[in-house]
C-alpha cells in the first residue's frame, strides 16, 4: 500500500472513529528513532498507533514473536511493518535493526515497554538501553481513554541519568490512562531501584 493511500485510509478512519488523533510532534522524515507506545493495555493500542503513523506519513517497524508471522497472517504482519523475533535466538537483532533504521529507508522502531497488556510493577528497559547505546531520540506516543485522544506527545534524548530521564517519562504519562486504565503500569525501570538517585537530583 502506498504512503498516500495509507494516509487516506487513516484520515477516513479518524473521521469515523470516536477517538481523536492529537499529535503534538511529528518525527522528522528520514530520521530514525524509537517510538514508545504506552500505556499498553489492549490490542486496540496497535490499531491506534498504526492510525497515527499512517496519518502522519511516518514509517514504523515493530517486533513480534515469530509464531505470528506464519502463513497467512505473516503476510499482513510484514506488510504492516512487523519484524519476526525468535525469542530463543535474539542475538544480534538490535544491531541489525539499528543498521536498518539508519539506512536509506529510515523508520521509527515502535516499542511497548510495559511488555504485557496486564498491570505490572516495572517497564522493560530495552528501549532505554537502545536509546543510550545509539543516541536515537525517543518519541512518546500515548493512548488515553479518559479523553478519547491518542497521538505523539514529545521527543527527547536520554542522558544516561535513568532517574532524571524516567522522571520526564512519568511526567508525560501521569495523566494518560490507556485503553483499559485498570491495566496501566506506572513508568518505572528496575534500574531505578538498583541505582541510587544522585544527590541533589
Amino acid at each position: 500500500m502506498s504512503g498516500g493511500l495509507r494516509r487516506g485510509v487513516a484520515k477516513l478512519g479518524w473521521k469515523m472513529s470516536k477517538w481523536e488523533h492529537k499529535s503534538i510532534v511529528v518525527p522528522e522524515p528520514g530520521k530514525p528513532g524509537i517510538l514508545i507506545g504506552a500505556p499498553h493495555t489492549s490490542n486496540w493500542d496497535f490499531i491506534l498507533m498504526l492510525g497515527i503513523a499512517w496519518d502522519l506519513g511516518v514509517k514504523v517497524r515493530f517486533l513480534g514473536k515469530d509464531s505470528l508471522f506464519k502463513f497467512p497472517l505473516g503476510i499482513l504482519m510484514r506488510a504492516l511493518g512487523g519484524i519476526p523475533v525468535d525469542r530463543k535466538r535474539p542475538y544480534g537483532l538490535v544491531e541489525d535493526l539499528i543498521k536498518q533504521a539508519e539506512g536509506d529507508d529510515a523508520f521509527l522502531l515502535v516499542i511497548t515497554p510495559e511488555g504485557t497488556r496486564g498491570a505490572g510493577k516495572y517497564w522493560k528497559s530495552g528501549f532505554y538501553r537502545i536509546a543510550q547505546q545509539t543516541g536515537l531520540p525517543v518519541t512518546l506516543g500515548y493512548v488515553d481513554k479518559t479523553t478519547m485522544t491518542t497521538g505523539l506527545g514529545m521527543t527527547f534524548e536520554v542522558t544516561g541519568d535513568v532517574h532524571k530521564d524516567m522522571d520526564i517519562v512519568r511526567e508525560f504519562y501521569k495523566d494518560k490512562a490507556g485503553y483499559k486504565p485498570e491495566l496501566r503500569t506506572e513508568p518505572r525501570l528496575r534500574e531505578e531501584d538498583r541505582e541510587p538517585r544522585p544527590e541533589g537530583a
